[in-house]
């Protein structure tokens, strides 16, 4: 436990900088496009768009999921978030990689690159809501109590996006092979996750329940919950349960693992 509690130390220490650096990357990354960071919101815009067009129309778009909940309403619930977190996840494994020559020059913890990139894809995730709630407001979907279990839900994803991304960066350093293997797991959760696929009308009872085993899955439950489903978290608790056990897992092996080999980073690379 004196890892993790080092490890969140230096998160809580460095925040500031996190957020400059962030801002400095993201403004680095598209300063040579007309266009600039609006690309942070159009690329996935125009993936909405596709997936509508392909999953909507062959799910006959304007069919109802549950109750009044039409497809566009049940994918755009589940395909923002998971946009967010396939970003996090993907750039947050090799966020230490990419960067352990310039960092291991400079004087700031390298367990701050994975917080790095959350804070940096949080300004096309807050855009992305506003247009999902947008689209929700014009389509009549009532406003409710529930919405405001979004924070508890983001604050969730938040923890295990921290907590599987400071492990994924430190396997990535010991494994290569690694984040190509994450690569296609997560095109494939894509899809099992249910992001376009109404899973559980699709499945046996047994397997829907085993694809319940993915942490994406509670959080993208999580956000349609929420907002469209009328259901607290804690109605539940197990499942709530499992997923901060999770959370925890990758928190403690993640930390021990980054503190042990955290001075030989360079000397595996």
């Amino acid at each position: 436990m004196k890892q993790v509690f080092e490890v969140l130390k230096e998160q809580v220490k460095h925040t500031p900088m996190m957020f400059r650096i962030a801002r400095y990357e993201d403004r680095a990354s598209y300063q040579s496009h007309y266009l600039g960071i609006l690309w942070e919101v159009l690329n996935p815009l125009i993936q909405v768009a596709i997936y509508f067009l392909v999953f909507g129309y062959g799910f006959r778009g304007s069919q109802m999921i549950a109750g009044n909940v039409s497809f566009l309403e049940w994918m755009l619930a589940g395909i923002v978030p998971w946009f967010f977190i396939n970003s996090v996840v993907l750039q947050g494994t090799n966020s230490i990689f990419n960067k352990i020559n310039m960092v291991s020059k400079m004087n700031f913890p390298m367990s701050i690159l994975p917080s790095i990139t959350i804070v940096s894809n949080l300004m096309s995730f807050a855009v992305m809501l506003v247009i999902m709630l947008g689209i929700f407001l014009l389509k009549g979907t009532p406003i409710t109590i529930y919405w405001f279990q979004f924070i508890y839900y983001f604050i969730a994803m938040i923890f295990f996006l921290f907590a599987f991304s400071l492990f994924n960066a430190t396997v990535m350093i010991l494994i290569r092979d690694y984040n190509l293997a994450l690569q296609s797991v997560m095109r494939v959760l894509f899809y099992l996750t249910g992001i376009v696929w109404n899973i559980p009308s699709l499945l046996p009872h047994w397997a829907a329940n085993l694809l319940q085993l993915n942490p994406f899955m509670y959080l993208v439950n999580g956000f349609r919950d929420s907002f469209l489903m009328n259901k607290w978290f804690f109605e539940m608790p197990s499942y709530t349960l499992y997923f901060w056990f999770l959370t925890a897992f990758f928190l403690v092996v993640g930390s021990t693992l980054y503190m042990k080999f955290r001075e030989r980073f360079v000397d595996f690379i």
